[in-house]
Protein backbone atom coordinates (compact mmCIF):
# COMPACT_ATOMS: atom_id res chain seq x y z
CA UNK A 1 0.00 0.00 0.00
CA UNK A 2 1.07 3.30 -0.94
CA UNK A 3 1.42 5.20 2.76
CA UNK A 4 3.35 8.46 1.11
CA UNK A 5 0.39 8.52 -1.64
CA UNK A 6 -1.97 8.51 0.60
CA UNK A 7 -1.01 10.72 3.09
CA UNK A 8 0.17 13.57 0.15
CA UNK A 9 -3.82 12.82 -1.14
CA UNK A 10 -4.47 14.16 3.13
CA UNK A 11 -2.06 16.94 3.05
CA UNK A 12 -3.45 18.30 -0.52
CA UNK A 13 -7.19 17.93 0.63
CA UNK A 14 -5.85 19.86 4.61
CA UNK A 15 -5.01 22.36 2.41
CA UNK A 16 -7.90 22.68 0.65
CA UNK A 17 -10.48 22.68 3.33
CA UNK A 18 -8.53 25.06 5.77
CA UNK A 19 -7.54 22.42 8.77
CA UNK A 20 -4.90 21.33 10.52
CA UNK A 21 -4.05 17.34 10.45
CA UNK A 22 -4.93 17.53 14.56
CA UNK A 23 -8.41 19.73 13.78
CA UNK A 24 -9.13 17.15 10.96
CA UNK A 25 -8.72 13.75 13.13
CA UNK A 26 -10.46 15.45 16.18
CA UNK A 27 -13.62 16.12 13.30
CA UNK A 28 -13.23 12.63 12.31
CA UNK A 29 -13.35 11.63 15.50
CA UNK A 30 -10.02 9.79 15.07
CA UNK A 31 -8.04 12.21 17.56
CA UNK A 32 -5.01 10.07 16.34
CA UNK A 33 -5.78 8.98 13.11
CA UNK A 34 -3.22 11.28 10.37
CA UNK A 35 -0.27 11.30 13.23
CA UNK A 36 -0.32 7.44 13.03
CA UNK A 37 -0.42 7.46 9.16
CA UNK A 38 2.58 9.50 9.64
CA UNK A 39 4.20 7.07 11.73
CA UNK A 40 3.37 3.90 9.59
CA UNK A 41 4.85 5.67 6.81
CA UNK A 42 8.33 6.36 8.71
CA UNK A 43 8.04 2.86 10.32
CA UNK A 44 7.38 1.65 7.10
CA UNK A 45 4.44 -0.22 8.46
CA UNK A 46 2.42 -0.71 5.04
CA UNK A 47 -0.40 -2.08 6.81
CA UNK A 48 -0.49 1.19 8.51
CA UNK A 49 -3.70 2.55 6.27
CA UNK A 50 -7.14 1.12 7.74
CA UNK A 51 -10.47 1.68 5.69
CA UNK A 52 -12.27 2.24 8.74
CA UNK A 53 -9.64 5.82 9.21
CA UNK A 54 -10.34 6.60 5.53
CA UNK A 55 -13.76 6.45 5.50
CA UNK A 56 -14.02 8.97 8.98
CA UNK A 57 -11.31 11.35 7.30
CA UNK A 58 -12.95 11.25 4.07
CA UNK A 59 -16.11 13.36 5.05
CA UNK A 60 -13.82 16.06 6.92
CA UNK A 61 -11.68 16.35 4.11
CA UNK A 62 -14.73 16.57 1.80
CA UNK A 63 -13.34 13.67 -1.17
CA UNK A 64 -14.02 9.61 -0.72
CA UNK A 65 -11.97 6.98 1.25
CA UNK A 66 -11.57 5.20 -2.25
CA UNK A 67 -9.86 8.74 -3.57
CA UNK A 68 -7.68 9.11 -0.54
CA UNK A 69 -6.50 5.40 -0.91
CA UNK A 70 -5.99 5.18 -4.47
CA UNK A 71 -6.60 8.37 -6.08
CA UNK A 72 -6.73 8.19 -9.83
CA UNK A 73 -9.91 9.22 -11.65
CA UNK A 74 -13.63 9.54 -9.80
CA UNK A 75 -15.85 6.73 -9.69
CA UNK A 76 -19.38 6.10 -10.93
CA UNK A 77 -21.19 3.90 -7.72
CA UNK A 78 -20.54 2.44 -4.45
CA UNK A 79 -21.64 -1.04 -6.03
CA UNK A 80 -19.29 -3.80 -6.32
CA UNK A 81 -19.08 -7.25 -7.72
CA UNK A 82 -18.28 -10.30 -4.93
CA UNK A 83 -16.29 -12.99 -7.17
CA UNK A 84 -15.21 -15.11 -4.90
CA UNK A 85 -15.56 -16.40 -1.16
CA UNK A 86 -12.55 -16.79 1.09
CA UNK A 87 -12.51 -19.79 3.18
CA UNK A 88 -11.35 -23.05 4.79
CA UNK A 89 -7.48 -22.21 5.00
CA UNK A 90 -8.01 -18.71 3.39
CA UNK A 91 -8.34 -20.17 -0.12
CA UNK A 92 -10.62 -18.34 -2.04
CA UNK A 93 -13.76 -20.28 -4.46
CA UNK A 94 -14.55 -20.34 -6.99
CA UNK A 95 -12.11 -19.13 -9.32
CA UNK A 96 -12.73 -15.81 -10.03
CA UNK A 97 -10.69 -15.04 -13.00
CA UNK A 98 -13.85 -17.00 -14.51
CA UNK A 99 -16.78 -15.48 -12.67
CA UNK A 100 -18.94 -12.94 -15.44
CA UNK A 101 -17.93 -9.23 -14.32
CA UNK A 102 -21.42 -8.96 -12.47
CA UNK A 103 -20.28 -11.34 -10.19
CA UNK A 104 -21.64 -13.99 -8.03
CA UNK A 105 -24.03 -11.31 -6.96
CA UNK A 106 -23.80 -7.18 -6.13
CA UNK A 107 -22.97 -5.30 -2.20
CA UNK A 108 -23.08 -1.67 -1.80
CA UNK A 109 -20.38 -0.05 0.02
CA UNK A 110 -20.16 2.95 2.36
CA UNK A 111 -18.05 5.20 -0.30
CA UNK A 112 -17.31 5.04 -3.95
CA UNK A 113 -15.11 2.80 -5.45
CA UNK A 114 -13.88 2.57 -9.51
CA UNK A 115 -15.78 0.42 -12.05
CA UNK A 116 -12.48 -2.07 -11.82
CA UNK A 117 -12.78 -2.73 -8.30
CA UNK A 118 -13.64 -6.15 -6.67
CA UNK A 119 -14.92 -8.10 -3.70
CA UNK A 120 -14.19 -11.34 -2.02
CA UNK A 121 -16.10 -11.97 0.90
CA UNK A 122 -14.93 -14.22 4.19
CA UNK A 123 -16.68 -16.94 5.02
CA UNK A 124 -16.21 -18.94 8.17
CA UNK A 125 -14.12 -18.10 10.87
CA UNK A 126 -10.59 -19.06 9.85
CA UNK A 127 -8.59 -15.85 9.66
CA UNK A 128 -9.77 -14.52 12.87
CA UNK A 129 -8.86 -12.41 14.11
CA UNK A 130 -7.28 -10.75 11.23
CA UNK A 131 -11.02 -10.88 9.47
CA UNK A 132 -14.34 -11.67 10.95
CA UNK A 133 -16.96 -13.97 8.79
CA UNK A 134 -18.57 -11.31 6.07
CA UNK A 135 -16.09 -8.67 6.03
CA UNK A 136 -14.86 -8.23 2.68
CA UNK A 137 -11.68 -7.81 0.80
CA UNK A 138 -11.68 -5.17 -2.19
CA UNK A 139 -9.23 -5.19 -4.75
CA UNK A 140 -8.55 -3.62 -8.27
CA UNK A 141 -9.19 -6.24 -11.43
CA UNK A 142 -5.70 -5.49 -13.07
CA UNK A 143 -3.76 -7.01 -10.39
CA UNK A 144 -0.06 -6.37 -9.41
CA UNK A 145 3.17 -7.88 -9.69
CA UNK A 146 4.18 -10.66 -7.30
CA UNK A 147 7.11 -8.59 -5.95
CA UNK A 148 5.00 -5.57 -5.31
CA UNK A 149 2.73 -7.35 -2.59
CA UNK A 150 5.81 -8.97 -1.22
CA UNK A 151 5.61 -8.16 2.29
CA UNK A 152 2.12 -7.74 2.62
CA UNK A 153 -1.24 -9.47 2.64
CA UNK A 154 -2.57 -9.98 -0.58
CA UNK A 155 -4.63 -12.36 -3.12
CA UNK A 156 -2.60 -14.44 -4.80
CA UNK A 157 -2.75 -17.38 -7.49
CA UNK A 158 -0.23 -20.18 -7.22
CA UNK A 159 1.70 -21.80 -10.59
CA UNK A 160 -1.22 -24.62 -10.06
CA UNK A 161 -3.73 -22.49 -10.28
CA UNK A 162 -5.23 -22.43 -6.38
CA UNK A 163 -6.17 -18.50 -4.66
CA UNK A 164 -5.47 -17.52 -1.50
CA UNK A 165 -5.69 -14.45 0.78
CA UNK A 166 -2.19 -14.48 2.51
CA UNK A 167 0.60 -12.69 3.69
CA UNK A 168 3.70 -12.81 1.39
CA UNK A 169 7.11 -13.62 1.84
CA UNK A 170 10.24 -14.16 0.03
CA UNK A 171 11.05 -17.80 -0.06
CA UNK A 172 14.41 -19.88 0.51
CA UNK A 173 14.70 -20.20 -3.32
CA UNK A 174 15.07 -18.08 -6.22
CA UNK A 175 11.26 -17.47 -7.60
CA UNK A 176 9.15 -19.14 -4.47
CA UNK A 177 7.47 -16.95 -1.65
CA UNK A 178 6.30 -18.42 1.34
CA UNK A 179 2.87 -18.18 2.00
CA UNK A 180 1.43 -17.13 5.37
CA UNK A 181 -2.45 -17.32 7.69
CA UNK A 182 -3.36 -16.53 10.80
CA UNK A 183 -4.67 -19.69 11.93
CA UNK A 184 -2.82 -22.07 9.36
CA UNK A 185 0.18 -23.51 8.70
CA UNK A 186 2.52 -21.96 6.01
CA UNK A 187 2.71 -23.09 2.52
CA UNK A 188 6.86 -23.02 1.65
CA UNK A 189 8.48 -22.89 -1.40
CA UNK A 190 5.38 -21.47 -3.41
CA UNK A 191 5.76 -20.48 -7.39
CA UNK A 192 3.10 -17.78 -7.95
CA UNK A 193 1.52 -16.44 -11.02
CA UNK A 194 -0.64 -13.38 -10.52
CA UNK A 195 -1.51 -11.39 -7.08
CA UNK A 196 -4.11 -8.86 -6.62
CA UNK A 197 -2.67 -6.35 -3.97
CA UNK A 198 -5.54 -4.85 -0.85
CA UNK A 199 -7.15 -2.12 -1.06
CA UNK A 200 -9.26 -2.08 1.28
CA UNK A 201 -11.52 -3.75 3.84
CA UNK A 202 -14.81 -3.63 4.85
CA UNK A 203 -16.00 -4.76 7.83
CA UNK A 204 -19.30 -7.16 8.05
CA UNK A 205 -22.07 -4.69 9.07
CA UNK A 206 -21.09 -1.82 7.20
CA UNK A 207 -22.29 -3.09 3.55
CA UNK A 208 -25.25 -4.64 1.89
CA UNK A 209 -25.88 -7.11 -0.25
CA UNK A 210 -28.20 -5.56 -3.30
Amino acid sequence: MDIEGVLARIEGRLKAVGLSAHAASLAAGRPDAIRNLKRAFKNHDRRGVTTETLLALAPVLKTTAAWLLDGGEQTSGNLVPVVGRIGTGAEIEPDFEQVPPEGLYAIELPFRVPEYAMALQIDGDDMWPRYNAGDVIICWRQGNSVQEVAGCEAIVRTASGKCYLKRIQQGATSGTFDLEAHNAAPMRGIRLDRAWAIKGVVRSGQWRRR
